[in-house]
């Protein structure tokens, strides 16, 4: 009988005989002795069959749309290089990952570049790269904009709208509500795009919204198309993202097919038949294609029981920030039962670097693999020094073949820009 838990690992996940977790080819042990512990480890395959599956539920039913991926999920360079490779565009917020967009080879006419307080130097680097569309998210963005545009040319950008949608999500992660630092009540939207209009250094190209992230009811994102159309008809109409993804075995966000589905009926319902829609999944793309995979460095049973490993807060955030649940094995030994309830902390100075509790597991012990699925989405993005912790590698593993396409942070590293 299979692990319960397998099938939140990367599809294809098998267990060898001796009770040791296979993640695309490659056993899990074989990992961690080449490229050490933490490690967080992608299926290459699974990860490009995600990105095909949502440019084909999107394309076959719409064929003026397209897909572009939300880099901050995981903006390494080689995850955007899959996604160009699959023919999507990049969504970016920041200049380093405008630049990694570029390193990934992206046509930049398939950049959107968002943010809320970008910087002259940002919006510098995505005009001078030729990026498709700046999403304004207010007026000074377009004093920016005009200063750096070069006399005959244009920049095509979109206005961020405040849809007034409140989200079934944590609310550090709902972005579509009154109050929101994104974006513009429609009224202010209005006055921004009256203005931008008579602009001539900016092309009007249409409007953006943002619900939030982590929401398994599409119909929630699909409530954003009503308060857009509100505003005109455009070109381009971006309903964003932010369909959930699995973490747990409870969790059970819609399909993408549904997620599309729900997104343009409403768009067939309030949008002009000619227009552009744009798509911005980030969680949802990728964070099944991925595990981190970390080594057990204390047990301790006492008035709870305790597993610590090598990893924690450094690498995985989401847990901290937002309350995010989690499910792991130990992947030597899945053939084993689970016979104590423990919780697993990471080895921060933290009381709240909890990464998962309560948690069943086979008696663990010192030197033990633990492997903790869905941490494709934003643990990279997030992963930080505390503690003069080294940020760990990103390893792709394909047919049984494994490379780091980021390799881990040195002590030395830790102390480049330290004088």
């Amino acid at each position: 009988m299979p692990h319960p838990l397998l099938d939140l690992f990367p599809a294809g996940a098998a267990v060898d005989p001796d009770g040791t977790l296979v993640i695309g080819g490659c056993r899990v042990d074989d990992l961690a002795r080449e490229f050490g512990t933490p490690a967080i480890v992608v299926d290459e395959r699974s990860l490009r069959a995600r990105a095909r599956e949502y440019r084909t539920a999107l394309t076959s039913r719409r064929a003026n749309a397209r897909i572009v991926f939300a880099s901050k999920a995981f903006p390494a360079t080689a995850v955007q290089r899959v996604m160009v490779e699959e023919g999507l565009g990049l969504d970016v917020a920041g200049g380093g990952e405008i630049l990694s967009a570029l390193r990934a080879g992206v046509d930049p006419g398939l950049i959107v570049v968002h943010g809320n307080a970008k910087t002259t130097e940002e919006l510098g680097i995505a005009v001078d790269a030729g990026a498709g569309l700046v999403v304004v998210d207010n007026e000074d963005d377009v004093d920016r904009l005009e200063q750096l545009v070069a006399p005959g040319n244009t920049q095509s950008v979109l206005v961020r709208v405040i849809p007034g949608v409140v989200s079934s999500t944590h609310p550090h992660v709902q972005t579509g509500q009154l109050g929101s630092k994104f974006g513009l009540t429609p009224d202010a939207a209005r006055r921004l795009i009256t203005r931008i209009e008579a602009s001539p250094l900016l092309d009007m190209r249409g409007v953006h919204a943002h619900v939030g992230s982590q929401i398994m009811d599409p119909a929630e994102l699909a409530a954003a198309v009503a308060p857009l159309a509100a505003l005109g008809a455009f070109p381009v109409y971006d309903l964003g993202g932010g369909l959930g993804a699995r973490y747990t075995t409870a969790d059970r966000p819609a399909t993408v097919d549904a997620y599309v589905e729900a997104l343009l009926q409403a768009a067939d319902e309030h949008l002009p038949a000619e227009a552009e829609i744009i798509i911005e999944p980030g969680r949802s793309m990728v964070n099944s294609s991925a595990f981190t995979l970390y080594t057990v460095t204390t047990v301790k049973r006492d008035a709870r029981n305790f597993v610590a490993v090598d990893g924690g807060m450094g690498d995985n955030l989401e847990a901290a920030l937002f309350q995010q649940r989690y499910e792991a094995v130990l992947a030597g030994r899945m053939n084993e039962e689970d016979v104590e309830d423990v919780v697993v902390v990471g080895r921060h100075c933290e009381s709240g670097d909890v990464l998962i509790d309560p948690l069943r597991l086979p008696a663990a012990r010192v030197g033990d693999l633990l492997a903790v699925p869905a941490t494709g989405a934003y643990t990279h993005t997030m992963a930080n020094n505390y503690n003069g912790y080294r940020r760990p590698p990103v390893v792709f593993a394909r047919d049984g073949e494994a490379r780091a396409v980021i390799r881990r942070e040195t002590w030395a590293d830790l102390f480049d820009r330290d004088q």
